[in-house]
């Protein structure tokens, strides 16, 4: 089992002709996902790396039944590319761009929720989702790990193929890297409680970092609903205060975000949180080995 990514999902890929696109369209077949084509309103028509190139996403969807849609594309235009993925019900989009503006992220993720939350948003600014020995969508490397029955979240994805990594004995149901930005599409929350609900799943990672309170409403939503074992990794100890640290999301004000309070609200309701990501691979080891 997997969550919102099987075997059975048609792939296409917003900006599939562009350098990033191209390299990733080609990593993303060649792991076995399926990817059915991509959208250039310019280049529609044509081929590119033996897909057809549609003109809309709605066209896409409706010539080959695609259900996710992959975007590489320029900061400047990924807001439109969203909504126009939105617009054309699709039930999930991945948007791997980087340096989106947050006014632009707010706007689109504001316009899913008017349109009645239709389309899952992962992103942005994010590695995308990794079902292991079933599909992959955005550009997370697909030999890195195994099949199996951990769900992982994270917020960084360097730590994703890390702990992807490190635990590949015993392999993944699902790796959603959900992003880093100050405004996202799918939250820690959501993610806890789609690997809560799939019965593929037995225990989940949770990978954070400084700045905001996401961990802590993920903590305090663990406690009341999530009844599978979770393991925590919270990057940033030593982030100095009032300096963002990679992601534009990763700050600290005063004693508001820090890894500390992060840590310790996570500790409080029963997660055991790693002081290195080995470590928390080392914890999450314990837990399966146990079962």
């Amino acid at each position: 089992m997997a969550i919102w990514l099987t075997e059975n999902s048609k792939i296409i890929v917003q900006g599939m002709t562009g350098g990033e696109g191209t390299k990733h369209t080609r990593r993303m077949l060649a792991s076995g996902a399926r990817v059915v084509g991509g959208v250039n309103a310019r280049k529609a028509g044509t081929t590119h790396e033996g897909l057809p190139v549609f003109g809309t996403v709605k066209e896409a969807i409706a010539q080959t039944g695609a259900d996710v849609s992959v975007v590489f594309v320029p900061p400047a235009f990924t807001k439109d590319a969203v909504i126009e993925a939105i617009d054309a019900e699709i039930p999930l989009v991945v948007v791997i761009t980087e340096g989106v503006p947050v006014h632009d992220s707010t706007a689109f993720w504001a316009y899913a929720v008017e349109k009645g939350n239709k389309t899952r948003i992962i992103g942005p600014n994010c590695p995308g989702i990794a079902s292991p020995g079933a599909s992959n969508a955005g550009i997370i490397p697909a030999d890195i790990t195994t099949a199996g029955r951990i769900g992982l979240v994270s917020k960084s994805g360097t730590l994703t193929y890390q702990l992807m990594y490190e635990l590949r004995d015993f392999g993944f149901s699902t790796a959603v890297g959900i992003g880093g930005d100050p405004v996202i599409g799918t939250t820690h929350i959501d993610a806890l409680q789609a690997f809560q609900e799939d019965p593929g799943t037995d225990a989940i990672v949770m990978i954070g970092e400084i700045g905001g309170d996401a961990e802590e409403r993920a903590a305090a939503y663990i406690e009341e609903h999530v009844t599978k074992p979770v393991v925590a990794y919270v990057a940033g100890f030593t982030a100095p205060e009032g300096k963002t640290m990679g992601h534009a999301g990763a700050i600290v004000s005063g004693s508001a975000g820090t890894a500390q309070a992060k840590k310790e609200a996570l500790e409080k309701v029963g997660v055991r949180v790693g002081k290195t990501p080995s470590e928390t691979a080392r914890l999450m080891r314990e837990i399966m080995q146990a079962r």
